[in-house]
């Protein structure tokens, strides 16, 4: 028998004077309430009641435990209406961790109107590119892009990212515009580190996958840090379109190999293993994947 039913029988018993009417309120028989109590006093090695067929006592050692055993249960029952109250009305605390540059473009009016709309959640964001650990630094939920590894993290699919390469006008004049993949080994690539091909661009010629290797001219871990040095003309770029949206409506960077991009990746929230994930956690992927659905929608054709 669990400790806290063998606490709570004791208490119940005390409160109501007899273990009938602590039974008739708990919706247990008198000799399950009897048989706990027993086990609590064995467990303790010391007698809590003494029973008449009468009344019952408590001893001096059951008073003190009384007192003591109330006050735990209380405290029990407070942090159990607590969760169940935070579960229900949508309140309490989320920590989220996200990459930075995705965070900072698209999370951040989110994230407002979401708690805009729950006003009693409380919301920690953590915008890094490096790859946390959502059990040992204690985190509600990740949003990670790409492919997930073998995990015994809950992911969620929320969206789907999809990658172009691109480089700016200055650069394809000066080195010239390639037109299979097969070209960018006479290119300069810039890489973002924190993916694991993070040396090798993917692509699709003929529905088969083809890897490409530029010459090694920049890595970086984030990936607005890459985009300005495309957009400086220091090499070609393979980023996920919702970092170089802009610059290509508004003619800085040109789409390049179209027809050879690689196939999209998904976004995923991606939750802590072996617990329940909070009503309030999954409110909000639910909020991510009504907004994002596809994201940026770009003309056809360029997608």
């Amino acid at each position: 028998m669990g400790r806290y039913e063998q606490l709570e029988a004791f208490v119940r018993v005390v409160d109501h004077h007899s273990f009938s009417a602590a039974g008739d309120k708990m919706g247990v028989v008198k000799s399950v309430l009897s048989r706990r109590v027993s086990e609590l006093e064995t467990r303790l090695g010391v007698k809590l009641l003494n029973r008449t067929t009468r009344k019952l006592s408590l001893t001096g050692a059951g008073e003190q435990q009384y007192q003591q055993m109330s006050l735990l249960l209380a405290e029990m029952e407070e942090a159990e209406l607590k969760v169940s109250e935070e579960q229900y009305s949508l309140s309490g605390r989320l920590k989220i961790a996200a990459p930075l540059s995705f965070g900072y473009r698209h999370l951040s009016s989110l994230i407002s109107e979401f708690v805009e709309n729950h006003p009693n959640i409380d919301v920690t964001m953590d915008l890094n590119d490096r790859q946390i650990d959502l059990v040992a630094e204690g985190y509600d939920m990740a949003i990670r892009i790409g492919e997930l590894e073998d995990s015994t993290l809950i992911a969620r699919k929320l969206s789907v990212i999809r990658f172009v390469p691109v480089a700016s006008q200055g650069y394809l004049e000066q080195n010239g515009v390639p037109l299979h993949p097969s070209e960018l080994v006479n290119h300069d690539g810039l890489f973002y580190t924190n993916v694991p091909e993070r040396y090798e661009w993917q692509f699709i010629d003929n529905d088969k996958p083809l890897i490409a290797v530029p010459r090694h001219r920049l890595h970086a871990n984030n990936g607005d840090f890459l985009v300005q040095a495309a957009l400086d003309g220091l090499g070609i770029i393979y980023p996920p379109t919702f970092l170089v949206d802009e610059y290509r409506r508004n003619g800085q960077l040109q789409v390049l190999l179209q027809e050879y991009q690689r196939r999209p990746a998904g976004m995923y929230a991606l939750f802590p293993p072996g617990r329940l994930i909070p009503r309030r956690a999954k409110a909000l992927a639910d909020f991510m994947q009504t907004k994002f659905g596809d994201l940026p929608v770009w003309d056809k054709g360029l997608i």
